[in-house]
């Protein structure tokens, strides 16, 4: 092949690899759900955190703080989640009936291992008779968020996950809070903090609003 034709032939390479990879770092695994229901409930959750946090649009300095009241137990559960993310997780806990769904009963969840992930609330007797659900870290939304992703520290932490569903969600805030900005201010990571870390501890609190 002559040398300019190999050259040209490198550029299109290059360039059609880098498309490949803005690509993925780009995707928006909520929007990609037909119903809709996920990006409805991830932009409530968005709206949440601004109008609480009012930090405008430093959405980096949102999300930290958030996640830093989160691993260090401060949250204040009774300020922050609007009315609609409260009807959100009721919603998502009733669509908790199949291995495809977000959450899935902890008797369905594949992993022989799988236990209830641990929470700062402490449920009371009515609420523990209810069945165990637990985010469903092998379903499709969880992957397509962690294989669109670039972030090494990010697929660790679903791998870990992946195998051990038993970790407290302050943990998991702490992990993720230690991550660089740009990886942070990417839509899987913040899709993640969502549902895994927010309308999780929702869906615990829920009957606590009436």
């Amino acid at each position: 092949m002559p040398h300019k034709m190999r050259l040209m032939a490198n550029i299109v390479l290059v360039g059609l690899l880098f498309t490949i990879t803005c690509n993925a770092q780009q995707y928006d695994c909520a929007i990609a759900d037909k119903s809709g229901f996920i990006k409805k409930a991830f932009d409530s959750f968005e709206k949440d955190l601004f109008d609480h946090y009012k930090f405008d649009s430093d959405s980096v300095k949102t999300y930290r703080t958030f996640l830093a009241e989160v691993a260090s137990l401060s949250l204040d559960l009774r300020k922050l989640p609007s009315d609609n993310s409260i009807q959100l997780a009721r919603t998502f806990k009733k669509k908790a009936n199949d291995k495809n769904s977000i959450w899935v009963k902890l008797s369905d969840y594949e992993s022989r291992d799988a236990t209830k992930k641990t929470s700062t609330y402490t449920p009371s007797p009515e609420e523990k008779d209810e069945e165990v659900l637990i985010f469903n870290y092998r379903g499709g939304f969880i992957q397509c968020l962690k294989n669109t992703s670039n972030s090494d520290d990010f697929k660790k932490i679903i791998y870990t996950l992946e195998n051990d569903g038993n970790v407290s969600t302050s943990l998991i805030a702490q992990k993720v809070y230690y991550m660089v900005d740009k990886e942070i201010n990417t839509s899987q990571v913040k899709e993640f903090i969502a549902f895994d870390i927010y309308y999780s501890i929702l869906m615990v609190i829920e009957k606590a609003f009436g």
